[in-house]
């Protein structure tokens, strides 16, 4: 038991070793934390959405916006699309599953808005269509996926590709990566001179 433990926390550092050795890679990270602390200064928000353990992200990422994160501060406009069980049972009864975001999106994005899709495999309808939803309002678009970015890659302005293509390993870089953001947007607004 030891061993395979020592194991999985040996196989989350390395990958995220080739993360922070990435040149590429953390240039794109560091954009999308200039781009949402931009937005938020604009009064803009931040969309989350996602499937499974990645709808569970997207909540805990916008709840990081809307509370607190590091420091005591008033809260910044973000927004879990996959939070209210009226719209998603709605839009699904209605129109199909692979609707749920990008009705929400159509219905709430403004230009300069941000949606970010989670997805480890980069390949959830729901997602690609909230991506092309996003191209359709002028929201800035970020996708959080795996290793090959899946048909997520091509549709949006920021796309951070985790190098792996184990599920649990992507999510554990998937919520590092988004603290990380929302940790620089947050200290950007509220700690500038």
């Amino acid at each position: 038991m030891k061993r395979y433990m020592q194991q999985e926390i040996s196989d989350s550092i390395s990958i995220l070793n080739k993360i922070g050795a990435d040149e590429q890679l953390m240039s794109t990270i560091s954009d999308v934390g200039e781009v949402m602390t931009k937005a938020l200064k604009a009064g803009n928000k931040v969309m989350f959405a996602g499937n499974g353990g990645s709808a569970a992200d997207s909540q805990h990422l916008a709840a990081e916006l809307v509370g607190k994160f590091c420091m005591d501060r008033p809260g910044l406009p973000g927004m879990a699309l996959t939070t209210d069980s009226s719209i998603l049972t709605a839009i699904g009864n209605d129109y199909g599953f692979d609707k749920v975001f990008e009705r929400q999106v159509l219905a709430h994005g403004v230009v300069g808005d941000i949606f970010i899709g989670i997805s480890t495999s980069g390949r959830s309808v729901n997602l690609v269509k909230a991506l092309i939803a996003a191209k359709e309002k002028g929201v800035i678009s970020i996708a959080l996926t795996g290793s090959h970015g899946g048909d997520m890659k091509a549709l949006c302005d920021y796309s951070i590709c985790v190098p792996s293509d184990v599920t649990q390993k992507i999510q554990e870089a998937h919520i590092l990566i988004g603290h990380s953001i929302c940790a620089y947007a947050e200290k950007q607004i509220f700690t500038e001179s």
